[in-house]
């Protein structure tokens, strides 16, 4: 065998083995990815429930026994929307308007007791919002505070009302007549897009792919968890949250075909993340 003869037949060996070779490298990548990279780490994917109905730019999830709700923002007529799904058919059942004048930005959202309460904000940061009280039942509007900054988000607990402001880089926190009470600076990094207090008392934060969790009032760290995608690439912690015991639900894919995500978490013990 000439020597021009023996390099081509090594070349043509070297190129029949290379597509055989690109797997095994593939294969190999996705075995170091973690195991929660596509969900919440420490966390189990229990269901994905369609939702039924018009919703527009999701922001904002929360939900009881009986509904689902949403707040979604339609940007190009300017309008703000809470909707409500029947839970267990999943189909939309009432839209209510909470546009306020140049304000058309409806947040994340919190219920408590027989109330609804949403932040609606000018779309830009540095500006004003209001924080509407509705009627859970009737979805009226039972009370109005108008304050000086957009609120993305907003929890509710027994004597405060806890607001995240542009990617929630500080929380202000107002008394129940609405006196702002104190200022926090967010030092996690992530810009939180929907806050919930959770049934032992802490404050919940979702957004920059992560699930933060904070002793309250304290607001020391207590857990972190990491968030991946869905298969349609949308980070789960991009739009609404909401925690109701052991269990997490995000709304992150806007309408139509918008999907509510249910993680069951494990118990705190077993994430080395939880340092309470």
């Amino acid at each position: 065998m000439t020597k021009s003869r023996f390099f081509r037949q090594v070349f043509l060996t070297f190129l029949c083995c290379v597509p055989a070779m690109q797997p095994l490298v593939s294969q190999q990548a996705e075995s170091a990815k973690p195991a929660w990279i596509a969900g919440i780490e420490s966390a189990r994917l229990v269901d994905i429930t369609s939702l039924e109905g018009t919703v527009y730019h999701v922001q904002g999830i929360d939900l009881d026994q009986e509904h689902v709700w949403v707040t979604s923002v339609d940007s190009q007529n300017k309008r703000a929307y809470l909707h409500q799904f029947n839970r267990t058919t999943a189909k939309l059942e009432r839209t209510v308007d909470l546009t306020d004048g140049r304000r058309y930005h409806p947040g994340g959202f919190s219920i408590y007791k027989d109330s609804i309460w949403v932040p609606v904000a000018e779309y830009k940061p540095h500006s004003s919002a209001v924080l509407v009280e509705l009627d859970k039942n009737t979805l009226r509007v039972k009370r109005r505070i108008v304050v000086p900054d957009h609120i993305g988000c907003l929890a509710v607990t027994d004597d405060s009302l806890v607001g995240g402001n542009w990617d929630s880089a500080q929380l202000y926190v107002w008394n129940v007549e609405g006196k702002r009470v104190r200022v926090i600076d967010n030092r996690s990094g992530h810009g939180y897009q929907d806050i919930k207090f959770a049934a032992d008392g802490d404050l919940v934060g979702s957004g920059g792919g992560a699930v933060d969790w904070y002793s309250w009032p304290s607001m020391k760290p207590v857990r972190s968890l990491h968030s991946g995608s869905t298969d349609r690439g949308k980070p789960y912690t991009s739009e609404g949250m909401a925690i109701k015991g052991n269990d997490l639900y995000f709304l992150p894919e806007d309408g139509p075909a918008a999907r509510l995500f249910h993680f069951s978490l494990a118990e705190p013990g077993i994430s080395p993340l939880f340092h309470r």
